[in-house]
């Protein structure tokens, strides 16, 4: 694939064209009738919000007859917010997306800390209130990732605590055409080291008993290996940085570069985990695909395309967001009080479409 086959044309007539690219099914008029839908503002696609119409809508059962007119809906929006609906528990969200027509997907190389609650079923990633959480596509370094993902919320915060999303379209759009081909032909490595004390253990994040089921796992998912020691196994894959998505054919950007860069650790944490093992030593890095140095400068370019794209909405008691997990990209704001939104994935894909 060529940069001039990826580019896409101007941004504004580049995004009037995607609006007309998926057209969504229309919905049967007693489906219509259940619920109001609010488009984003003008010049907008996310987040689509999806109200109640009429009191005691069941939302379980409308997402599964309504599927279809969901699907298209995602693909033009990349994001669906239900709101005002009767959810209130865990066991309400493990039902509904247990009845969804979707493949759930586990938590196989996991790197931030969770619960698992239910059968596929999870809380959000549990680290400190006070840091916020950089955007991200779910285990995008993974060869085969979730197409949907769902965040429910059943306690919001008292202060902060969103949930930021950003179009990774009009991300792929921002990002200088120079560093987009530097990424699309070199793609991209992420670097991991499994210590005692420094993140999760490698049996967790592999769900691995021992070396031999990890090795087999690491062949077969293309991830190369290192045991630097006995407690301490260091992991390197390499994975294109961009993708066209299998649906929309519309070109994202679609990796954890910038989340995992040395350059996006806290000044103070970079300095501390440099003095005490080395760049080659630290949890996670990221590199070219050919290993080489990915410049401090190009990650800040990166990082400030997606802070142009993101989009926030404050959570409510009973909200279910809905993301198409290569559309757009997640991630979490510092907050005060007790927060507890679950999460879930679905729909695996190993489908780049390069």
């Amino acid at each position: 694939m060529s940069e001039a086959d990826s580019t896409p044309p101007p941004h504004r007539r580049a995004w009037a064209l995607r609006k007309e690219a998926v057209k969504p099914k229309p919905i049967t008029a007693a489906q219509e009738s259940w619920v109001k839908l609010d488009a984003p503002a003008a010049g907008e696609l996310l987040p689509l919000l999806v109200h109640p119409a009429l009191r005691a809508v069941d939302l379980t059962a409308w997402m599964v007859a309504s599927w279809s007119f969901l699907e298209q809906e995602l693909c033009r929006h990349g994001g669906i917010m239900f709101r005002g609906f009767d959810l209130k528990s865990e066991a309400d969200f493990e039902t509904l997306v247990h009845s969804l027509p979707v493949e759930l997907s586990g938590y196989t190389e996991g790197a931030t800390p969770r619960t698992k609650l239910g059968e596929k079923v999870y809380t959000s990633t549990e680290f400190p209130a006070e840091h916020a959480i950089a955007l991200h596509n779910e285990l995008s370094y993974v060869t085969t990732w979730p197409m949907k993902i769902w965040f429910f919320c059943q306690t919001p915060p008292s202060v902060g605590g969103e949930t930021p999303i950003a179009d990774m379209r009009r991300v792929y759009d921002r990002i200088d055409p120079a560093i987009r081909s530097r990424f699309i032909e070199k793609g991209w490595m992420l670097v991991r080291n499994f210590r005692p004390g420094l993140g999760p253990s490698w049996q967790s994040s592999y769900l691995a008993s021992d070396s031999v089921a990890a090795e087999a796992y690491f062949r077969l998912h293309e991830i190369a290996f290192e045991w630097i020691g006995p407690d301490h196994l260091r992991t390197r894959q390499v994975r294109p940085a961009v993708a066209r998505h299998p649906l929309t054919s519309e070109m994202v950007w679609f990796n954890h570069v910038a989340f995992w860069h040395v350059s996006s650790l806290a000044p103070e944490v970079r300095e501390a985990l440099l003095q005490s093992g080395g760049e080659e030593n630290l949890p996670y890095n990221t590199y070219y695909g050919d290993g080489s140095v990915i410049e401090d400068e190009v990650v800040e370019a990166l990082r400030d395309a997606y802070d142009q794209e993101t989009r926030t909405l404050p959570w409510e008691k009973g909200d279910l967001l809905m993301l198409d997990n290569m559309l757009v990209a997640h991630g979490r704001r510092p907050f005060q009080g007790p927060r507890r939104i679950l999460a879930a994935m679905g729909q695996p894909c190993s489908e780049r479409g390069l």
